[in-house]
């Protein structure tokens, strides 16, 4: 019971952290925007993307307010016929400009070389770069509210987290965990005025810097190997002296990250062995996660089974409680949350377990995405 009562104790504690990061600390570039008066450079790396960059391209061509808008856009050596979609799409609008790829050299993984041949390809007066995903589709202020949010925040780096759209189980499952991660552990206080480079986090889908602090941390280049190039570019922007920022994007993008349970499963797969780093830091990362929001929804159903009402019930306090978490990270975040909330013991679970399996392809050599090699 003391153990119990413990948990119950932590997982009351995250949850209030959560609570008190999304309703007073997380940014919400939201509004109709002042327009922006600086040369803004929209980047976009496409590989194989055909099937879904229509839209991202049309919503791009759609944005207002920002008067000297560039769109660069690098077919990275697709063989699906994205570099003809994007043709057509664009016609001789004269904002788009397509560029030939080269392939990664010795060192480099394909996104991160992607993105650095954009910003080095850019207009030189582009005081702003934003890198965006082609599963990404802006609404049509969203770059210049997000450039705003920028200046306002004074940061060289802001990292609006768009909607993540969920249809399938696994989605619903699975895609919600990224928003409760960092409003349940991240403090966004500390983050942005701290030094630090470990208290950093960002989404590559819709990434907003100022391309001086940019080019002072190195940009990809400095970040060449990394899995996970955002969050090291954030990182990288920190060590240079500048500062970063978390936003709530819902208002501002959508994205559709996976279309089935495989591509969730090798997306998150190629990536999760980076985010915890030490296999023995991932251990007790998801041991203390499957302790706190996984332990006890299977305590309820063993004391119930076994009379014990009392356990039952502090059992059943914790369950709830890691659900108002959930609830609270969805709500701010425009996600959904009825009733996927109920079911957090097993996305935490399923996390666990794909953590796991990172780990185990990546001692194999196995992990791969857009068939290149990872890891």
């Amino acid at each position: 019971m003391i153990l119990l009562l413990a948990i119950l104790a932590g997982v009351a504690t995250l949850t209030t952290h959560a609570l008190v990061n999304a309703g007073r600390w997380l940014r919400r570039p939201v509004g109709t925007p002042v327009p922006v008066t600086e040369p803004v450079a929209v980047l976009l790396p496409l590989r194989n993307e055909a099937a879904r960059v229509t839209p991202c391209l049309h919503a791009l061509l759609a944005q207002r307010g920002v008067p000297q808008l560039q769109i660069m856009v690098l077919d990275d050596g697709s063989t699906d016929g994205t570099r003809e979609v994007v043709r057509t799409v664009a016609g001789d609008d004269p904002r788009i400009t397509l560029l030939d790829g080269a392939a990664p050299p010795p060192g480099w993984l394909g996104k991160p070389h992607a993105c650095w041949q954009l910003a080095a390809r850019a207009d030189p007066a582009a005081t702003v770069l934003v890198f965006v995903d082609a599963d990404v589709v802006l609404a049509p202020h969203a770059v210049a509210a997000a450039v705003g949010e920028l200046r306002a925040a004074r940061v060289a780096l802001l990292s609006p987290y768009p909607r993540i759209l969920v249809t399938t189980v696994a989605d619903r499952l699975v895609q919600p965990l990224l928003q409760w991660l960092w409003l349940t552990f991240l403090p966004l206080p500390a983050m942005e005025r701290s030094a630090r480079p470990s208290l950093a986090a960002a989404g590559g889908q819709f990434l907003v810097v100022d391309r001086a602090g940019y080019t002072a941390a190195g940009g990809h280049a400095a970040v060449s190997d990394r899995v996970l190039e955002d969050v090291e570019l954030a990182r990288a922007v920190k060590r240079s002296g500048g500062r970063i920022a978390l936003a709530d994007g819902s208002q501002l993008a959508t994205c559709r990250m996976y279309d089935d349970w495989p591509q969730l499963r090798d997306g998150y797969s190629k990536s999760l062995w980076a985010s915890f780093g030490h296999p023995s830091a991932a251990a007790a990362v998801v041991a203390l996660l499957l302790l706190l929001y996984t332990a006890p929804a299977l305590v309820v159903v063993a004391a119930l089974v076994g009379g014990a009402p009392g356990t039952a019930a502090v059992a059943a306090g914790a369950y709830l409680l890691g659900v108002a978490g959930r609830v609270a990270s969805a709500r701010a975040t425009g996600g959904r949350w009825w009733p996927d909330a109920l079911g957090h013991p097993a996305s935490v679970a399923v996390l666990g377990w794909l953590t796991l399996r990172s780990y185990h392809l990546r001692k194999r050599r196995r992990l791969s995405w857009r068939g290149r090699p990872v890891g």
